[in-house]
């Protein structure tokens, strides 16, 4: 009695495709998490010391506008680029997966 063969090639496991989608979206989670402690642990007592607060919702951000316009409080400019650069890829990758999908089912 012969075993049946299974397709060889990436059968169960996910392709470079998935997992540059799955590492993308950890990093923007990540970059999230980063945004939001900052915004609300760190600078959790920032309103009672600050006169003008500017608050921002997407990242978290919560910051302290000074007379001479200086801003304290806010997040790094590389953890905002970060943030949204691996918003873009994870967006551009799923996109592709789908139409990839599309075109299996055919």
């Amino acid at each position: 009695m012969t075993t049946p063969q299974t397709p060889s090639g990436t059968a169960g496991r996910p392709t470079a495709l998935w997992r540059a989608f799955l590492v993308s979206s950890g990093v923007f989670l990540a970059g999230w998490a980063l945004c939001w402690v900052n915004a609300y642990v760190v600078n959790d007592d920032l309103p009672n010391a600050c006169g003008d607060v500017r608050r921002q919702s997407f990242p978290p951000e919560v910051a302290c506008a000074s007379a001479d316009g200086t801003l304290s409080g806010t997040n790094a400019g590389w953890l905002v680029a970060l943030f949204f650069a691996s918003l873009v890829v994870s967006v551009l990758l799923m996109s592709m997966l789908a139409a990839l999908a599309a075109v299996r089912r055919k």
